[in-house]
């Protein structure tokens, strides 16, 4: 049975709700990372394009955010608890051609944490940038450009909900998506 701590780490991370354009998706937890663990998973909603998508193309999103729980303290945590997240995401090719994109990607994990107040250490990771292309009968785009950003830290507080609230902010910032009650220009009819 897991500790009291963890189930209410767990309930905050659930109490969250991410925009109407992200959709909740079932994923199993690590098991072998920590004696306690959960995990979130979160795409794109079926009817939602990002802004700059081609309407018949499919935009695959794919975040996850795992909370991981050990009683005894480890050192490289710096704490009982950790964070852990996921993001892949498209790009156009001048996002994907763009020097300061790893740089940026880096940035949208730290603001949105930031953003949400919520209190980290031992914050680390990487972004990756991959390219695609196919070749002879393969259906699809000729080139296909993603982003990732892997990421794990120690919560410093107990306001997980917080966390969950950076994750979701960081995902659709990654995809484009405008702050909410913010619509981008070329949304206006004229």
């Amino acid at each position: 049975m897991s500790p009291p701590i963890f189930r209410q780490a767990v309930e905050a991370l659930q109490a969250v709700q991410p925009r109407a354009e992200l959709q909740l998706v079932d994923i199993d937890p690590p098991r072998r990372l920590a004696p306690h663990s959960f995990a979130l998973g979160v795409e794109l909603a079926d009817d939602v394009q990002p802004p700059g998508a081609a309407s018949d193309t499919d935009v695959d999103v794919t975040g996850r955010l795992v909370l991981l729980h050990d009683p005894e303290a480890r050192d490289a945590w710096a704490g009982t608890f950790r964070m852990v997240c996921y993001l892949r995401a498209p790009l156009d090719p001048e996002q994907a051609d763009d020097p300061l994109l790893l740089a940026v990607g880096w940035s949208w994990l730290t603001d949105a944490l930031d953003t949400c107040r919520a209190g980290y250490a031992a914050l680390g990771g990487t972004v990756t940038r991959t390219c695609s292309a196919r070749f002879g009968d393969i259906p699809g785009p000729t080139r296909a450009d993603d982003v990732e950003l892997r990421a794990s830290w120690t919560p410093t507080d107990a306001e997980f909900g917080r966390h969950a609230e950076g994750f979701y902010r960081l995902v659709t910032h990654a995809i484009g998506l405008p702050e909410v009650g913010v619509s981008l220009m070329t949304d206006r009819n004229s």
